[in-house]
């Protein structure tokens, strides 16, 4: 991966860092001192702190994701230590779509006379689980990959040995 790559990511990822704490500041801003009460059509209460705890999951991600760039740069993404950080990819996908089923379970009530909204949300949810599975995917294949550099490793060690 290229120094240009990587840096590029990065900045990505910190903006992302970035907005999302400041997003979650001004949510439980709100939240701590009630300036903005609701008025019962909407319960935002319950859609701000679902709000924090999606900012979170897309956090968790983004510390991971730095991690494995890092591990990438320093040619040991390739281990068994990948899969910590690749699994809480995972975990925080699945709780965002999760947290996603419950804003489309809280919206529902309010979309009776237009059913299709909450069924669009609810393809939405189904896409983000998909995201997961694709990641799932991804790790398999870095199983494999382990696994092979292993594999090779032993064949090398056993080759200088036989020389």
């Amino acid at each position: 991966m290229g120094k240009l790559t990587v840096r590029a990511l990065r900045a990505v990822l910190a903006v992302v860092l970035a907005g999302t704490v400041c997003v979650q500041a001004g949510m439980v801003w709100v939240l701590v001192t009630g300036n903005d009460p609701e008025d019962g059509s909407v319960p935002l209460t319950a859609f701000r702190v679902i709000t924090v705890l999606g900012m979170v999951t897309a956090q968790v991600a983004v510390v991971c994701v730095w991690r494995l760039v890092t591990m990438v740069r320093r040619g040991t993404a390739f281990s068994h230590a990948a899969f910590r950080y690749v699994d809480t990819v995972i975990g925080a996908i699945v709780a965002a779509a999760l947290l996603w089923f419950t804003v489309t379970g809280i919206n529902a009530p309010g979309q009776r006379d237009d059913p299709g909204v909450s069924v669009i949300m609810a393809g939405i949810g189904l896409a983000v689980l998909g995201v997961a599975l694709v990641v799932l995917v991804l790790r398999m294949l870095l199983a494999q990959a382990v696994a092979r550099d292993v594999e090779a490793a032993g064949m090398r060690a056993e080759l200088d040995e036989v020389i």
